[in-house]
């Protein structure tokens, strides 16, 4: 086995900031060094980021420098070449895997068996959650599965929001004090079904106050500004916590296409934190993964089903003890998913494939 002196490395796409404290924490667990193959993001105290693109991420896998490698689902070139390198320098491969359902088009098509064959021959294989476990076990008999819930910051998103603070964000978005403030927050694009939640939106005909709020950009917004929401824009991460707090409920209405099925959806997680419900359809990760439990911290609809989101609005828009009684709960369960808990999904990984630091 190859010396526990040397680091381990984690290959991904991206460094984005919901994974900087997260990975920073397995740094300092592990000595894990994080190679990036697209962008490295903002500079982490603690932690080694590699920006080498996918060819580069593949020769410093095969470099003899590092004593496993962990490599998540994405990179034509970087995951299979990561593994191969993994394999020609005998040292550990851990599967970062993400997916639930495999896209169905037709390149998608062209990778399907050489996803299987890692799932069964990797070494150890992390996940998202039970979902992902669930998915993964159907193609593994090796064991070594082991999970990695998604997790937000809590000490950000948790962080006690100012009742004046709450109460001039929705001031700013002409929510009377008793209105109801909907909320969106995601990419405004068609998988993320805003079009489904626009349609229920107008489907549920709330009374007079109620406010649909839509953080996010992308193709579909100019089409969320012609139906009557209120369009934000992207919001940055440092405001969101007050976003969520002054919501009474978020919606993640997300729809499967053909290359598309929500992993997660961590905007539920950040919302949660803040004691605020979710409305989550039946096609979002985190529904899938345990943490969205329809009655008890939020509401689960059918995918694609407008009637069934209006259904949805309507029952929380008219009980405002049920949505605090949901949001008590969701500010618990949520608090469990934590950066900690996803490090020791990982560590096991490492550990069990002999290439843990301790």
């Amino acid at each position: 086995m190859p010396p526990v002196s040397r680091p381990a490395c984690l290959v991904t796409g991206i460094l984005s900031d919901y994974r900087r404290e997260p990975f920073r924490l397995l740094a300092a667990a592990e000595d894990v060094e994080v190679i990036t193959w697209r962008d490295r993001g903002e500079p982490v105290e603690g932690l080694t980021v590699r920006a080498v693109g996918q060819l580069g991420a593949a020769r410093l896998v095969a470099s003899g420098r590092y004593r496993a490698v962990i490599c998540g689902l994405g990179g034509r070139l970087a995951l299979p070449g990561a593994y191969l390198a993994a394999r020609t320098r005998r040292i550990p491969f851990v599967l970062w895997a993400s997916i639930w359902a495999h896209p169905r088009t037709l390149s998608h098509a062209l990778s399907y068996l050489p996803t299987i064959h890692l799932y069964r021959s990797a070494d150890a294989v992390v996940t998202y959650g039970r979902h992902v476990s669930a998915y993964v076990a159907r193609y593994r008999n090796a064991g070594n599965l082991f999970e990695a819930p998604q997790a937000a910051e809590v000490e950000v998103f948790a962080k006690a929001v100012p009742a004046e603070a709450r109460a001039a964000t929705r001031s700013s978005l002409g929510v009377p004090e008793a209105g109801l403030l909907v909320l969106f927050v995601g990419r405004l694009v068609r998988e993320k079904g805003l079009e489904v939640l626009l349609e229920a939106w107008e489907l549920a005909r709330l009374r007079a106050g109620a406010v649909l709020a839509v953080a996010g950009d992308g193709p579909l917004a100019q089409l969320t500004r012609r139906r009557g929401a209120r369009a934000l824009g992207f919001v940055p991460r440092s405001e969101l916590p007050s976003l969520y707090a002054a919501a009474d409920v978020l919606v993640l209405p997300s729809i499967r296409t053909a290359t598309f099925a929500e992993p997660w959806g961590l905007v539920a997680n950040e919302a949660m934190l803040q004691r605020t419900p979710v409305i989550a359809t039946d096609a979002v990760g985190a529904v899938l993964g345990g943490l969205v439990q329809d009655g008890r911290n939020g509401l689960v609809v059918g995918a694609g089903d407008p009637a069934a989101l209006a259904a949805a609005l309507r029952r929380l828009a008219a009980s405002p003890d049920l949505r605090e009684r949901l949001g008590r709960a969701a500010r618990e369960d949520a608090a469990r998913f934590t950066p900690e808990a996803w490090v020791e999904g990982v560590r096991q990984a490492l550990a069990v494939v002999g290439a843990g630091r301790r």
